[in-house]
């Protein structure tokens, strides 16, 4: 069977230090795009788990992944805050007839704000403590307006995914202006962090009948815009072979919690409830957990604790590991167990 290669010995440094240290060490622009360069290699960068997997035979060992791993988790971070609309943007504030004498809604633009000021910093610390690796949809005017902190995602080790240059419905476009569309999300990310996305995941889910035909020609890998299973598979679009990482409405924090709905305990017990049942089945089939973290809705103090409880609890089982989404396309792509959808939604 194919094996993922070998984790990159983490420091114990960086987790302890947290991210001001962090920038101080790597720096800012060419530093930090040398930093990423060092930590997560190019668009193939090696996965890094928070422990070693267990070995063949072993306890929670599975013959559906590589290494013995019983379970994957993918845990999505949304970098959106900044590519927001400047007004009519869902958030947890009433809805308004914006004027034409206004130009912008701030008190939803703060709400955005806390995303990359305090949200995606406090994630990237978390991640660091547990060892996990995660991948970040980026919007390409967010990644723009601050490209320090799309540096240091790609620079920590996580990988750096297309969402789209802006907020639009890219499934009303015709194919000319779909191709546009999503060649500019590609320069938006790359020119700032230094990795060419291979993943994309389009606004709300809502692909437009040419998407994924773009996509491939644009030599994307994966793509996330699918609900319908729990693991990994692949699909023909254009009579080549498409792999596609489902993503997540029921262990979304943008949906569950956003200061209406859960509360983060009541997020905390959906996810385990959620780990629970996929660990149970991947003792007889391949399964992948997946969950969202958005950055002005995960990254705040309550919420951060209570991924940080499921983090904990989901390591304490053997055979867990969190890999990036281009990690998981690869060994998709390459595995004769992956299973091979016919059927097209």
């Amino acid at each position: 069977m194919t094996r993922l290669p070998d984790p990159v010995p983490a420091t114990d440094a960086l987790p302890q230090a947290g991210r001001r240290t962090f920038l101080t060490r790597a720096g800012t622009g060419a530093g930090a795009l040398a930093a990423g360069a060092l930590l997560a290699g190019n668009a193939t960068a090696q996965p890094q788990r928070d422990h070693a997997p267990a070995s063949a035979g072993a306890p929670g060992a599975g013959p559906f992944w590589p290494d013995g791993i019983r379970l994957v988790i993918s845990i999505s971070m949304q970098f959106e805050a900044g590519g927001q609309p400047p007004k009519g943007t869902d958030s947890p504030f009433p809805k308004i007839d914006f004027p034409a004498s206004m130009p912008s809604d701030p008190a939803t633009n703060t709400w955005f704000a806390y995303g990359y000021r305090e949200g995606i910093p406090r994630m990237l610390d978390l991640w660091d403590r547990h060892g996990v690796k995660v991948t970040s949809h980026m919007i390409g005017e967010a990644v723009q307006r601050h490209p320090e902190l799309a540096r240091e995602i790609v620079a920590r080790g996580h990988e750096a995914a297309g969402h789209g240059p802006r907020w639009s419905s890219q499934y009303a476009m015709t194919r000319a202006q779909e191709r546009a569309f999503l060649s500019e999300s590609v320069t938006m990310v790359e020119a700032v962090t230094g990795q060419r996305p291979v993943g994309y995941n389009c606004n709300w889910l809502r692909r437009g009948p040419n998407t994924l035909s773009l996509l491939q020609e644009l030599g994307y890998l994966y793509h996330i815009d699918d609900l319908s299973r729990d693991e990994p598979f692949i699909e023909q679009v254009n009579g080549r072979d498409f792999v596609v990482v489902p993503y997540t409405l029921r262990n979304n924090d943008i949906l569950l919690v956003e200061g209406r709905n859960y509360s983060p305990s009541a997020f905390l017990e959906q996810i385990k409830l959620d780990f629970d049942q996929l660990y149970e089945e991947a003792g007889t089939r391949r399964r992948m957990m997946s969950i969202s973290a958005h950055d002005r809705i995960s990254g705040t103090p309550q919420m951060v604790r209570a991924w940080d409880a499921f983090l904990r609890y989901a390591k304490q089982h053997p055979g867990v590991a969190f890999l990036r989404k281009d990690e998981i396309a690869r060994y998709t792509a390459a595995s004769p167990l992956s299973v091979r959808e016919q059927e097209t939604i």
